[in-house]
């Protein structure tokens, strides 16, 4: 029944090897599952895996097993492993010991690894998949599993492979947030015992992104070792990383299953979300660059077209629910003359909608509102030489609607039976059960039309509240749908991120040229799952400024600038009351997919024909911006500064933005990261329009200076003195 497996497996990328251990899978079932013996800088060809094995040798810990339970890619309970196992599953509450033995290992001619194991106690097998991507050096990997067994399989947790951590990599970089304040750095101490951060929102979550740095405490943006997951998936999750006490540690990842959730009947699979994974000996912004690289060229769901990215007008801040045809047409004149080359109409445009408590599942046009339709809306922008979006919000509903008074039951819930928790409102909506195929049909069918019916160009997909009740009415059988055995009022979160996928993947296929935004109340919905359905992810819902740069740092750890929705908004946020200048708001936009959300009609014209020359710029820059290499720069807490270097160096933007006041009279020097050391630059501040100083400074000297990039890179820009809430645009031109 089993091959005969070699003891070890390589797998190489362009900068990088993975080895697999799985010495002992002979003709004998003593065996453990088959693990990560090393990931990291590419090896030599004079390094051998035995090698390797040979230095990793451990001795037998005081009072422990002779012998430890390995970091297997799934831990089992079966071999001993004491810290959690990788695959926890039960029938019954018996067979629940998983020990597997490998039966087969394929590699493609990629270099991917296949590895298929058996527990013949437990009646599973498990398919472990691996593999680097040759450009990026990111490593992805999958756990399926399978019931080879004739009775259900209840399963409680199947997470991706597990990744073993190296002891010295003891500072473990986490994520917070909350909404309008996303992708919050939370840097710990790695320490004895269990990390764990979990999302049962039903999403990707504003406050426990599925993403974790581990690193040495040597490490910064510029260098030292570090390992970066992420794991690709829209809905619950978990992150473990644990130190055991024996000295070893690993990380973990894999979705979060709420009780009874998930099960397999007779031949049915299960496979985790892809983990994600790079590794780096050269700091935090070389690990965002592999990533941004995998991103760019297998992830991006708009293939259809290599257009630059168009920079948006959205109508929500400047109008919210006072939708009118005549100063919306008056708007779209405004929104083409500042340079904006969409128009997304947000929220307010279908029936009954004059708040957030009706409508939403009446995805008609609202004739009281556009009695002709959208066309004459449309034909407006169109013949401004904008496309057209629009906003929607598929997934919920109001309970003042047509669509809740015709099907109160396709609502999630807790329950149905007598004495089940009452309906939770949140933003005064539910959450559709688009598990059921009615719902999909509904749903496709509304969305299809608006498409068919007018020139849509772009859809803003919004989800505005958690899932805090996600029972379902658990249609039996089919592709990824709850199993016959469920009941009405089961756990379905994981079914329904499926079935928003698949929801997501009908309408592109019908519609290949429309693309689509990720939006959940700002950031609630980013990660590497949804980008195979979606262009571009709202960041935030907050347009502050200085706020944007802390949650825009955190979300370019993993994603490019061309997916970040940033948009300059009004002069005095609507969301923290704080004032910031045009400059500001403009400069910190244009780093990102760039669009505008004020309200133009009120504008001042000096702060219009600012934010004209802005989007100028961005369009100037526009491709360099959105394909060059992110090198983030680390200052004081009170500072900002970042660059994107064309891959081949030859050109550059760096931004260094000051918060707050400094603590000293002057500030110190900028140092140009990520140069070639031996070209010369030319040198200008580009932006703001008109930079200032008290006295004679830096400002006054330095355009079309030509430094060479060692000065630059180890001697630095001497700063200007400069008001707080202030920044500076450096573009260098390699000579």
């Amino acid at each position: 029944m089993f091959e005969q497996i070699q003891p070890f497996y390589t797998v190489h990328s362009l900068h990088c090897s993975l080895v697999i251990d799985c010495r002992g899978s002979g003709d004998g079932y003593e065996t453990h599952g088959p693990a990560i013996l090393y990931w990291g800088p590419r090896l030599g060809v004079e390094t051998t895996p035995e090698m390797l094995a040979l230095m990793a040798t451990r001795q037998e810990a005081q009072a422990c097993m002779p012998e430890e339970a390995p970091i297997a890619l799934s831990p089992e309970l079966g071999a001993g492993f004491q810290g959690n196992a990788g695959i926890q599953v039960h029938r019954e509450g018996m067979q629940w010991a998983t020990y597997t033995k490998v039966e087969s290992v394929t590699q493609d001619s990629g270099g991917g690894l296949t590895i298929i194991s058996v527990c013949l106690a437990s009646h599973i097998k498990v398919a472990h998949r691996l593999a680097l991507d040759e450009q990026s050096d990111v490593l992805t990997a999958t756990t399926e599993l399978t019931n080879i067994g004739d009775s259900t399989l209840w399963v409680d947790q199947c997470n991706a492979p597990t990744i073993p951590v190296p002891m010295h990599y003891n500072k473990i970089l986490g994520f917070a947030g909350r909404w309008g304040n996303e992708f919050q750095r939370q840097p710990v101490d790695r320490f004895m015992g269990t990390y764990l951060r979990e999302n049962r929102s039903g999403r990707t979550s504003h406050d426990s992104f599925p993403g974790v740095i581990l690193h040495t405490e040597q490490t910064n943006e510029g260098a030292g070792a570090a390992y970066g997951l992420h794991l690709g998936w829209s809905g619950n999750h978990q992150i473990r990383v644990e130190e055991q006490f024996v000295g070893r540690a690993y990380a973990q990842m894999g979705e979060l299953f709420l009780p009874g959730e998930l099960s397999l009947e007779p031949n049915e699979s299960y496979c985790s979300p892809t983990l994600y994974g790079a590794s780096t000996q050269s700091g935090l912004s070389s690990l965002s660059q592999c990533f941004h690289r995998y991103i760019r060229s297998n992830l991006r769901a708009s293939r259809s077209t290599e257009k630059p990215r168009p920079v948006h007008f959205n109508t929500w801040e400047a109008m919210y629910f006072d939708l009118s045809l005549e100063r919306l047409c008056i708007l779209a004149d405004e929104a083409a003359a500042v340079g904006a080359e969409r128009f997304v109409l947000d929220d307010g445009w279908f029936s009954n909608r004059r708040s957030d408590s009706a409508g939403l599942g009446d995805w008609f046009v609202d004739e009281t509102v556009f009695p002709q339709g959208l066309s004459p809306l449309i034909d407006h922008v169109q013949s401004r030489g904008m496309e057209f979006g629009l906003w929607v919000e598929p997934e919920m509903v109001n309970p003042d609607s047509d669509l809740y008074r015709a099907h109160p039951d396709w609502v999630l819930s807790a329950g149905v039976g007598l004495g089940d928790a009452p309906l939770l409102l949140a933003r005064n909506q539910l959450v559709l059960d688009l598990t059921r195929p009615e719902v999909q049909d509904y749903l496709f069918k509304c969305i299809d039309a608006l498409l068919s019916q007018y020139a849509i160009r772009y859809l803003k997909w919004d989800m505005n509240r958690a899932l805090y009740q996600p029972g379902g009415a658990n249609q039996p059988g089919g592709t990824n749908q709850p199993s016959g055995t469920y009941g009405k009022g089961r756990a379905v979160t994981h079914y329904q991120t499926l079935a928003l996928y698949r929801l997501m993947a009908r309408i592109r296929s019908a519609h290949p040229t429309v693309e689509i935004e990720s939006c959940a109340s700002g950031g609630g919905r980013a990660d590497f799952g949804i980008l195979a359905h979606t262009d571009r992810i709202w960041t935030s819902d907050t347009n502050d400024a200085l706020d944007r740069l802390r949650i825009q740092n955190g979300f370019s750890l993993f994603f490019p600038a061309e997916l970040m929705g940033a948009h300059v908004g009004p002069k005095d946020c609507h969301i923290t009351g704080r004032s910031i200048n045009m400059a500001t708001r403009a400069g910190v936009a244009m780093f990102g997919h760039m669009g505008i959300e004020a309200n133009l009609l009120t504008m001042e014209e000096s702060e219009k024909t600012e934010l004209k020359a802005a989007v100028v710029l961005h369009k100037q820059h526009r491709q360099l911006i959105h394909s060059g290499d992110l090198v983030r720069l680390e200052l004081g807490d009170n500072e900002n500064s970042f660059a994107v270097i064309s891959a081949d160096q030859d050109e550059a933007l760096f931004s260094y933005a000051l918060m707050d006041s400094h603590r000293n009279s002057a500030p110190g020097r900028l140092c140009f990261r990520g140069l070639d050391l031996e070209a010369q630059y030319e040198i200008n501040i580009i932006w703001p329009l008109k930079p200032t100083s008290i006295s004679t400074s830096i400002l006054d000297v330095i355009n079309g200076a030509v430094i060479s990039g060692d000065a630059l890179a180890n001697f630095g820009v001497q700063l200007p003195i400069m008001l707080p809430q202030s920044l500076l645009i450096f573009h260098l031109q390699k000579r």
